[in-house]
């Protein structure tokens, strides 16, 4: 599994995009030199009794290949709303989502599904694994969901958890597991597709100090195996210290940090 991570193939190897274009192009530049994820001119307000409340004003974010961005922010300045919108989980009320330099806006509902499906991971601070499934069936699903054969699937899902050091755990279901080991399943299923991009909403918020740095460790040594563009949302400035960037939202707007 380790020479499969190091040269980006098998799981890990990012899937092509479904993105199709559609509105306006983005500006036009070499592949290499595309963002990934472009958030351009992105407001989103919400109706409060008579009043109106902007969580986001005209927020601009781009996001390489193989980046990583921590998300530093209170809790109600809307970090989990940039990233609803930038995984298409949620429509802005004004500007533009571009993935790989296609416009999302337009879009239906079924072809945000798709690109949520092939392109797109996740990772909440709850994991949100299926009960009834071992840790091994949790990470399978998306993939046969996908359309991938049930025994590439099975094979898939062994070495990504392996990798994340859970080959002894394979056949346990989430009541088996601990916290840090149902957060690392979570995590395998996130990039069972080999998406483009990881969100990850306070992905170690629910763990203590010890757990937390160990599957934080696990999700940044993935990121920069894969080559996947990732954003995380987290409280701990530790974390944050450790990626390559460090965004936060100051009155509605994000502020790159020092």
């Amino acid at each position: 599994m380790a020479r499969a991570m190091d040269e980006k193939t098998t799981i890990m190897e990012p899937a092509p995009s479904t993105a199709a274009p559609a509105g306006a192009a983005a500006p036009a530049v070499a592949a290499k030199d595309r963002p990934i994820v472009f958030l351009q001119a992105i407001s989103r307000r919400f109706r409060q009794g008579r009043s109106t409340l902007e969580i986001l004003k005209n927020i601009e974010l781009a996001v390489w290949p193989g980046q990583s961005v921590a998300l530093v922010a209170p809790s109600g300045a809307g970090k989990s709303t940039l990233l609803h919108i930038a995984g298409l989980l949620e429509r802005a009320d004004t500007g533009e989502v571009y993935l790989d330099g296609a416009a999302t806006s337009q879009l239906t509902d079924i072809q945000r599904t798709r690109i949520r499906r092939t392109d797109i991971g996740f990772v909440y601070q709850f994991h949100h694994l299926l009960p009834e499934f071992s840790a091994l069936e949790n990470v399978m699903l998306p993939q046969m969901i996908r359309g991938l054969k049930k025994s590439e699937a099975r094979t898939r899902a062994a070495e990504l958890l392996s990798y994340l050091g859970l080959k002894d755990r394979l056949t346990h279901q989430p009541a088996e597991l601990s916290g840090g080991e149902q957060q690392r399943v979570a995590i395998a299923r996130a990039v069972a597709n080999a998406p483009r991009i990881l969100l990850a909403d306070e992905p170690t918020g629910n763990l203590d100090q010890r757990t937390s740095e160990r599957v934080f460790g696990t999700l940044t040594q993935l990121v920069r195996a894969s080559g996947v563009a990732a954003v995380i949302a987290t409280h701990n400035l530790d974390i944050a210290a450790q990626m390559d960037r460090r965004v936060t939202i100051r009155e509605g707007t994000v502020v790159e940090l020092e």
